[in-house]
């Protein structure tokens, strides 16, 4: 536990260095995590006698991060669909030692830890001529506004899901794959987390109800990132996704939850205008 604590205090001190930096730093970092998480995806499938195309994989993963980075991001299906062909083509050229079915979970898992690393460059660097959000603290950007936003419900529905459920938990949520979640810590997920947000809408002089609506929909998409990654790990016969993280496994088992609500909060950010709101 002390570990875990140990090294939970300093990955938030790093993600706020990093956040606030934003740039080719925030960019930066976002890559080498989606490669990390591309690295274990392959190796858990790997122990299932999958050929996942990982050179492939990582040429993929640099393009979307290029469009999202440099805010191309209409060529991004551009992107999508010369990756795919280039895969199912090696179905064909390297018959034998990639299968039909090596390509398609390639593909899945390009899309599943590339696009959504990809939607947390597009937060960050949101509309950077938009006005900064003035706060108790000083201005932030209202891309990092967006990040943080995102992060903190997400840390919220997490923390209140395992608060919750260890405190009051009888029934069982999903148990055919994740034991230990509760319906719940699943309420006080929603709960917790609209509520958390409601007062970071404070922070950032935005509506609180506005904010407490969005809290809900993190915490209902943070739960569902963390039972997919659950599934997965499942499915391949693993307990966490890598050691990279000390206390708290791999890249995938740390941002299993973002790989959702990133992708969430930009959309619904999107949606609603909220560079004008």
């Amino acid at each position: 536990m002390l570990t875990r604590i140990i090294t939970g205090v300093v990955g938030i001190a790093l993600a706020a260095l990093v956040i606030q930096t934003g740039g080719l730093i925030f960019g930066g970092f976002a890559f080498l995590l989606s490669l990390i998480a591309w690295l274990e995806f392959s190796h858990a499938f790997g122990l299932k006698g999958v050929s996942v195309t990982i050179i492939t994989g990582i040429i993929g993963l640099l393009l979307i991060w290029g469009c999202a980075y440099f805010g191309n991001s209409q060529e991004l299906l551009a992107v999508l669909m010369g990756i795919t062909l280039v895969i199912l083509a090696e179905t064909v050229l390297l018959h034998g030692r990639v299968t039909f079915p090596d390509g398609l979970i390639s593909l899945g898992g390009l899309c599943y830890v590339g696009l959504p690393f990809a939607h947390l460059v597009l937060l960050r660097f949101w509309e950077q001529e938009s006005a900064p959000l003035a706060t108790p603290l000083g201005e932030f950007a209202v891309g990092a506004a967006l990040i943080w936003i995102m992060f903190i419900g997400t840390w919220a529905s997490d923390s209140f899901a395992y608060f919750v459920g260890s405190a009051i938990g009888r029934h069982k949520l999903c148990p055919g794959i994740s034991p230990n979640k509760t319906i719940e810590g699943f309420l006080g997920s929603l709960v917790g987390t609209a509520l958390t947000l409601a007062g970071l809408g404070i922070f950032f002089s935005l509506p609180p109800l506005w904010m407490a609506l969005l809290g809900v929909g993190i915490a209902a998409v943070a739960t569902l990132g963390d039972l997919v990654e659950s599934v997965l790990k499942r499915h391949v016969g693993i307990k966490d996704s890598g050691r990279l993280i000390p206390g708290h496994g791999g890249v995938l088992d740390r941002f299993d939850s973002v790989l959702f609500t990133a992708p969430f909060v930009y959309y619904v950010a999107l949606l609603t205008q909220f560079a004008t709101a």
